[in-house]
């Protein structure tokens, strides 16, 4: 096997192919015909597909062998061809692969073929024979797929281990949450027999879409431990949409929940059936914008002839109420889409009428383009004498745009910032864009800090240093708890001074994420959405991986028989949130839904804590 496989997924997601059997049969090849024959009587048109998904960006092309075991082929009357069917199969692959890409050597259930009973020594023969072929003819490793029986895969296991093939076993689910011989992931994966190699990976695949093999990932992650884990879902399911049956099915579908399975902690993804090229494309796409570039940053307490940095309580009015450990709101108001900031500001100031303490101003949210945050941010603390909190995101400009725009906003005046890594422009309305990502929040996190000691990012003195109070974000309804618990305690360690978490819908998610997480050491500040209709709710609970809101919460906001009902529950339900987080966290930043400001002041003044 190529040796650079097994440290891949340690530094960036693996991309595998998708479909094999759907591209074929789009190809004008019926179900009349045996696939697998096609690499002797049809093999430039197997190559042609696995060169269209090499040129979409798969780093692994699997083989043109799921069906070649003897069982099988036999209906075909090629149960004899079986080597050579898998060996040629492999060597396609190979060919197209070169040496810089990996060839998975496909192999598909082989019992249910047979029409009698089948011992398990049995099946393991019959599977070194096609393994044999597949790793003679140049595949790295073996991917059993779409198995649902575990006395099977242990004995595709044993085939494996027995001819030294590396494998990878791969599951396939119903929507039950079990395959289709009724057995769990639990059952299927349990500990494997001592006499059997360990696989290189799990895996799941085929039977269910990227929503519902979401929810199945959120059970096998847990049981994995240390071996890294395959998602190969189909390109999706018909989902039951305002009474109309829609099949979603679009590359950017499977690419946003893609990008959910990364995030579970997903080490390698690809597709099984309908997953197509374009697919692939709009895969390879998406990974790129989250395998962040990694820029070497010294500390900030390193760097030659740092300064002390200015004490949190003297950078501004904000700090000094987080370093007394008062209670700060805040709201947050998006830029406007055009350059006509007048009702913007009308906005900023009601909240300043209200004695909000800082208006907290996105840095492009969902990948948009807006007026740029930090003339939008100038602008509300020249004309209204309100203080702010500024995002930054690393989407948009390299280091040395966003050094630029951090010394800019310390020479109008801005105290605040907030750092975050920011959105993939594929989440906004120029998916077409590149994104920069020179580095992650943590990076630019110790960039400004090093700036509040007078260093810039080539280690030349600025004086004066800048005086940021530095804010960071942290998600408590993450899937992969632990890694944004220690993400969060990276961004303190390079100099965060207080923290902001994203929405919270579950004081119970919060207060759990909290107590894992143990003491912090620097204020924790509470996001709060108002919710503004019952379809918003449902949306937020079902749609968005890891943000939980509780079915009592959902009946209540269905239960609203009017817009103006549904705004009024909404804001109820956002001040008994606050009231019940209160005891956890230090402040609150409250969104301004679909821009209604009003609203969000409502809640803060409301939940008496303004």
């Amino acid at each position: 096997m190529n040796s650079d496989f097994k440290c891949l997924w340690s530094e960036k997601a693996l991309l595998f192919d998708g479909a094999m059997g759907t591209e074929l049969y789009k190809r004008h090849q019926f179900l009349n015909v045996c696939y697998e024959e096609l690499n002797f009587k049809n093999p430039a048109l197997v190559e042609a597909i696995h060169r269209e998904y090499l040129a979409a960006g798969a780093q692994v092309l699997t083989t043109n062998s799921f069906g070649a075991n003897k069982l099988k082929l036999a209906a075909n009357f090629l149960a004899d061809k079986t080597y050579e069917i898998n060996f040629r199969a492999a060597e396609l692959a190979r060919q197209v692969a070169g040496r810089e890409h990996f060839v998975a050597g496909s192999v598909g259930p082989a019992q249910a073929a047979s029409g009698r009973p089948i011992t398990s020594e049995e099946l393991t023969d019959i599977f070194k024979e096609s393994i044999k072929g597949l790793m003679d003819g140049g595949a790295d490793f073996i991917i059993f797929e779409t198995f649902t029986k575990r006395s099977e895969i242990l004995a595709a296991a044993r085939a494996a281990t027995a001819l030294g093939a590396p494998y990878i076993p791969s599951m396939a689910l119903t929507e039950s949450g079990c395959s289709r011989a009724g057995e769990t992931i639990e059952q299927f994966f349990a500990s494997w027999p001592q006499d059997i190699a360990a696989p290189l990976m799990l895996g799941l695949n085929c039977g269910l879409g990227p929503k519902d093999m979401l929810k199945q990932l959120e059970k096998l992650l847990p049981i994995a431990g240390a071996l890294p884990v395959l998602a190969e879902p189909n390109s999706g399911t018909p989902q039951l949409i305002n009474d109309r049956l829609i099949s979603l099915t679009s590359p950017e579908y499977l690419a946003t929940y893609a990008g959910h399975m990364l995030q579970m902690g997903v080490k390698a993804i690809g597709g099984c059936c309908g997953v197509s090229p374009e697919h692939i494309k709009e895969l390879a796409q998406s990974l790129k914008t989250r395998q962040v570039k990694s820029i070497s940053v010294l500390p900030p307490a390193a760097a030659p002839a740092a300064a002390e940095p200015l004490p949190l309580p003297q950078r501004s009015a904000f700090a000094a109420k987080l370093a007394r450990g008062e209670w700060v709101s805040s709201v947050e108001i998006t830029p406007p889409t055009g350059c006509d900031l007048s009702k913007f500001l009308e906005k900023a100031a009601l909240c300043r009428e209200a004695g909000i303490d800082v208006i907290n101003i996105p840095d492009g949210p969902r990948a948009s383009a807006r007026c740029s945050p930090l003339v939008s941010a100038i602008s509300v603390q020249k004309a209204l004498g309100q203080e702010v909190v500024l995002h930054l995101a690393c989407r948009d400009r390299n280091i040395i745009g966003m050094q630029s725009d951090l010394l800019g906003a310390a020479a109008a005046g801005l105290g605040n910032i907030l750092i975050i890594t920011g959105d993939p422009p594929k989440a906004g309305n120029y998916p077409f864009s590149s994104a920069v990502f020179d580095i992650d929040s943590i990076g630019l996190i110790a960039i400004a800090a090093r700036l509040n000691r007078g260093i810039d990012i080539g280690g030349a003195a600025i004086k004066p240093p800048t005086a940021f109070a530095i804010g960071c974000g942290a998600d408590p309804n993450h899937l992969d708890r632990a890694r944004e618990i220690a993400r969060l305690k990276e961004k303190i360690a390079a100099g965060a001074d207080y923290v902001v978490t994203q929405p919270i819908f579950d004081p119970k998610v919060l207060a759990d994420f909290l107590n894992a997480a143990g003491p912090l050491g620097v204020p924790v500040i509470a996001g709060v959405w108002p919710l503004m209709n019952a379809k918003n709710a449902e949306f937020m609970n079902n749609e968005v991986p890891g943000v939980s809101v509780p079915e009592a919460i959902i009946e209540r906001m269905r239960a609203a028989k009017s817009k103006e009902e549904a705004h009024a529950i909404g804001a109820d339900i956002a001040v008994e949130i606050i009231g019940e987080i209160r005891h956890l966290v230090q402040g609150v930043q409250v969104s301004a839904p679909l821009g209604n400001t009003k609203m969000a002041i409502e809640v803060i003044k409301r939940s008496s804590v303004g």
